[in-house]
């Protein structure tokens, strides 16, 4: 029999401050200091707080917690969101091509994301092309809202898209709904984290709405959608949704029904909710088999070894085990079997592939 695999499906990964190309910092777009200390933009900056952000001390770190493989995400401060064009494309590229050197050089630990910007489609469908084809990549990672050329957010969602999700469909593959940005349109004071606590999430439910409501988990059926952080206020707004729907059909004409999505098998969410009443819900919500790791790492919101927060990576999934809310089967399926099937849904020749890669 073979071993279960614990196979990390929300990653992400820093690169070391001498591989960042010299435009990113001089043009404030990104960057990491000397020092691995912060990484920086023109007006922002942000403590690196564990050297796992970086690849061998991510190594290094994946050994010591037995994770056999991780799925690296893009950056979200790579989205380019309000970026000129030239330097949104070189910007993305730079983080696309070192995605794909990492996948390449570590093909048995890390399947890695990339990233387009679909303010502009055509360029984001040539990028599609460029990665899935030239680089190999297959997994690919968009933000919930993004800046359109006259400078109004949308939805990622919004019918202008549908030649990404058409690529993504023809090309099999995953895709990843990741929140950020969201300071820049909602019309908040920044301070006590709120737009990490509290609106990135609904900004992934904001996501989760569109999606289900035009139906594209049926209407793309090769292309599987994972939302990050358990897609949190999108399961206990389920039932508000669902009242709306049918309380107020002359908003809807045309939309899907938001009941037709629930533990719909294109449907992902990740485990990264915080605690067990949250996955509890997600469980019952959307079946466990629609649930897949998500460590977060290296993020100190992500589920990190913590003496304070009496934490370490998988502590969530051994408690609901615990506490009767999955069964061992079904966490090693969330460890293992789950990602998998997002990553390649009915290719079966590339789940066997991945496997005997992780393998070695």
């Amino acid at each position: 029999m073979k071993r279960k695999l614990r196979i990390n499906g929300h990653s992400h990964l820093l690169p070391y401050p001498e591989e960042i190309p010299s435009f990113m910092k001089d043009k404030g777009i990104f960057w990491v200091d000397k020092d691995r200390k912060f990484m920086l933009q023109k007006d922002w900056s942000r403590p690196v707080t564990d050297s796992s952000f970086f690849l061998n001390e991510k190594l290094e770190w994946m050994e010591r917690y037995k994770i056999d493989h991780a799925v690296v995400l893009n950056l979200s401060q790579l989205y380019g969101n309000g970026l000129r064009l030239e330097e949104m494309k070189q910007a993305l590229r730079f983080q696309n091509d070192f995605n794909a050197r990492i996948q390449h050089d570590h093909p048995g630990k890390f399947t890695c994301g990339f990233v387009v910007h679909p303010g502009f489609v055509r360029g984001a469908c040539w990028e599609i092309e460029r990665c899935v084809e030239v680089l190999g990549l297959r997994l690919l990672c968009l933000p919930t809202h993004y800046m359109d050329t006259i400078g109004t957010w949308r939805s990622i969602f919004d019918e202008e898209n549908q030649p990404i999700f058409e690529l993504a469909n023809k090309y099999n593959l995953a895709v990843e709904i990741h929140p950020y940005d969201g300071e820049k349109f909602i019309k908040l004071e920044n301070t006590s984290w709120r737009f990490h606590l509290i609106w990135m999430l609904a900004q992934c439910a904001d996501a989760y709405h569109f999606l289900t409501l035009n139906g594209l988990q049926d209407k793309y059926p090769n292309m599987r959608t994972c939302f990050a952080h358990g897609g949190q206020l999108a399961q206990i707004n389920l039932g508000r949704r669902i009242q709306g729907f049918d309380g107020r059909p002359d908003l809807f004409k045309g939309k899907h029904h938001p009941r037709k999505a629930v533990g719909h098998k294109n449907i992902f969410f990740d485990t990264l909710v915080h605690d067990t009443g949250s996955l509890e819900l997600l469980i019952k919500n959307q079946t466990s088999k629609q649930v897949l790791m998500g460590l977060d790492d290296p993020y100190p919101l992500g589920e990190m070894e913590s003496a304070k927060q009496s934490s370490y990576p998988g502590k969530i999934l051994d408690l609901a085990v615990e506490r009767n809310i999955i069964n061992e089967e079904e966490r090693d399926a969330i460890w293992e079997d789950n990602v998998i099937q997002w990553l390649y849904g009915d290719d079966e020749k590339g789940k066997q592939k991945m496997v005997n890669k992780i393998l070695g």
